[in-house]
C-alpha cells in the first residue's frame, strides 16, 4: 500500500496541527471511520486501557466483525472498551444513523458513548455499571505520522499524547495519569481486500520511551508488512522494516470466537530485529491471558515482556491488537513449526532484576 503523504509532506502543506489532528465523522466517500486512545502501561489492576469507535463495517476479514452488525455493515458503528479485568459490555453496537450524533470533532453513542474534541484537549467518557471512564488527552507538541493512501482513499495520523481522568471499575474509582497513543483513521467503503491477519504492539517503556510494533499478512500468509517503530523525545524516530521477525512460540488452545471463525491466540512470542548478524532489538513477551473480543474481527489483551534494545534491557507490561483470519492450516502450520524447533534464529539473554 503505497504512502503519498508523509509528515515532512503535511508541513510542507502547512496544516497546522489542529487541522491535522481532526476527528472527521463519516461523509462523502468516506464512509468508514476509526478512532483510537490506548494507554498500554497501567498499574493493576488495569495494565491497559483503549477506548476505540469504528463507524462502518470494512469489507476486510480483519475489520469485519459480523457478530456487531446491527443493521447494515456501514451502518453499524460499535465502541470498545476494555482492560485487563473481565467484563461483560465491553463492546456497544449501535446503528449510525438511529442512536449515534456523529459531527466533526464529537461524536455520541446514545447516552453510553461519548468523544469531544477542544483542542487541543480530547475528551473520553463512557457510562456503564461495570466499567465507566472521564477521560481528558492532551496531545504532544508533534505530529508522529499523518498518510493517505494512494487515489486518496483513506487517511490516518496518531500522534503521542498524555491522558488524565478517572475509571470506575465495579463502583470502585481509579485515578489515570498515563501516555500512550491517539489515532484516526478514516477510509472509503471499498470492494473486498484480503488482509488476513494483522497485529499491533504498544509498549510504554516510560514517557521518553515508547515502541510500537505491527504486523499485516494476506489471504496467502504473505507479509505485507512487518515494523518495529522506536520513538524518544531524545533521538530521532527509528523504524525497522526489514530483517524484522516476529514468532509465536506458543499458543493458547484454538478457540471460536463469535463470528464462528476458528483462531489460536498467542501465549508467548518474540519481536526481533538484527544488523550484520547482530541483534539490536529483541523482545520477549508472555500474554496474561486477558484477550478480549471485540477488536473489529480479533481480540485485544496485555503481555508482560523482557526487551534488549541497544544493549540495554527492560521489563515491563505491554498492549496487544490481534486478529488472525488465516485458513487454520497457516494457523497450525505456523504454530506447529514453531513450537517444534523453539525459533533456533533468536538468540536467549538475561534480564536485570
Amino acid at each position: 500500500m503505497p504512502i503519498l503523504m508523509s509528515n515532512n509532506q503535511l508541513k510542507q502543506l502547512n496544516l497546522d496541527k489542529s487541522d491535522a489532528l481532526t476527528f472527521y465523522p463519516p461523509k462523502g466517500l468516506f464512509k468508514i471511520v476509526y478512532q483510537a486512545l490506548i494507554l498500554p502501561n497501567l498499574p493493576e489492576p488495569f495494565h491497559y486501557l483503549n477506548f476505540i469507535s469504528l463507524i462502518g463495517q470494512p469489507r476486510i476479514p480483519i475489520c469485519y466483525n459480523a457478530s456487531a452488525i446491527t443493521t447494515t455493515a456501514i451502518d453499524t458503528a460499535t465502541v470498545l472498551v476494555t482492560t485487563s479485568p473481565s467484563t461483560v459490555g465491553h463492546l456497544k453496537s449501535y446503528s449510525a444513523k438511529e442512536q449515534c450524533q456523529l459531527e466533526i470533532d464529537h461524536y455520541q453513542f446514545l447516552d453510553v458513548d461519548h468523544i469531544q474534541v477542544d483542542f487541543p484537549n480530547y475528551y473520553f467518557n463512557r457510562k456503564d455499571d461495570e466499567l465507566s471512564c472521564q477521560l481528558k488527552v492532551t496531545t504532544s507538541t508533534e505530529i508522529e505520522s499523518h498518510s493517505a493512501l494512494q487515489w486518496g482513499v483513506a487517511d490516518y495520523w496518531y500522534v503521542n499524547c498524555h491522558c488524565e481522568g478517572e475509571v470506575t471499575y465495579k463502583k470502585q474509582k481509579y485515578e489515570i495519569n498515563a501516555s500512550g497513543i491517539l489515532k484516526h483513521a478514516r477510509a472509503i467503503y471499498l470492494p473486498f481486500i484480503a488482509f488476513h491477519f494483522f497485529t499491533y504492539q504498544i509498549i510504554q517503556i516510560n514517557n521518553d520511551l515508547q515502541i510500537i510494533l505491527s504486523e499485516l499478512r494476506n489471504q496467502w500468509n504473505n507479509i505485507v508488512f512487518s515494523r518495529i517503530e522506536i520513538q524518544s523525545k531524545e533521538k530521532e524516530t527509528r523504524l525497522y522494516q526489514d530483517n524484522v521477525i516476529f514468532d509465536v512460540t506458543r499458543v493458547y488452545p484454538k478457540i471460536q470466537t463469535p463470528n464462528g471463525r476458528e483462531m489460536y491466540l498467542p501465549r508467548v512470542f518474540v519481536w526481533q530485529y538484527h544488523e550484520d548478524d547482530q541483534i539490536i532489538f529483541q523482545l520477549q513477551a508472555q500474554s496474561r491471558g486477558d484477550y478480549k473480543f471485540g477488536l473489529a474481527a480479533g481480540y485485544v489483551g496485555s503481555f508482560t515482556y523482557e526487551l534488549l534494545l541497544d544493549n540495554e534491557t527492560y521489563q515491563g507490561t505491554g498492549y496487544c491488537e490481534y486478529i488472525d483470519c488465516r485458513p487454520l492450516h497457516w494457523q497450525e502450520k505456523d504454530k506447529t513449526d514453531q513450537i517444534i524447533d523453539q525459533t533456533p534464529h533468536l538468540q536467549p539473554f538475561l534480564c536485570k532484576k
